[in-house]
């Protein structure tokens, strides 16, 4: 399919800049095929626990996963409670997104993320797979990679690099 030669162009430029220019995994760089499988619209990043969340409708939790290791129904309880996710209906948490389609500005200091594009979901595999690599080498509870990522993509998206072709 094109969207996942796409979404691997994408996953590889994001994770070569994490590597070569912020000093993260080499490991990032090796991809297995079927781990596109975990890119869905509408998931959330909890930026500071390295969770993903899908949500229902009405905004309680449906599945939610560590890294790309799948969170049990009883982990979920426990961080996310029974009921709607309590940032469901504010934006001020999410990352603010002004200007073109192409270029925006991604807030360095959100507190999370909502992978709503095609052209993010890239992203969310790789945020998932730093997760895993830095609780592998790290051990750590909170999480302070999302500047680096927004260093990444504001690398591959510089619309300077665009103009005059």
């Amino acid at each position: 399919r094109t969207w996942q030669h796409l979404h691997r162009l994408i996953y590889d430029s994001f994770a070569q800049y994490l590597v070569t220019e912020k000093g993260y995994d080499e490991d990032l760089l090796t991809l297995a095929p079927d781990s596109l499988d975990f890119c869905c619209k509408g998931l959330v990043l909890d930026i500071e626990e390295g969770n993903f969340l899908k949500l229902a409708e009405d905004g309680t939790v449906l599945r939610a996963s560590h890294g790309t290791k799948s969170m049990t129904f009883e982990e979920i309880l426990e961080i996310y409670g029974r009921k709607e996710w309590k940032h469901f209906n504010t934006v001020s948490g999410m990352v603010s997104r002004t200007g073109s389609p192409v270029v925006r500005r991604i807030r360095k200091n959100a507190k999370y993320y909502l992978y709503d594009n095609y052209f993010d979901l890239p992203g969310a595999l790789l945020c998932a797979r730093v997760v895993d690599s830095l609780d592998q080498h790290d051990g750590q509870k909170k999480y302070d990679f999302w500047k680096d990522m927004v260093a990444a993509i504001q690398h591959n998206y510089k619309i300077s690099a665009f103009k005059g072709k």
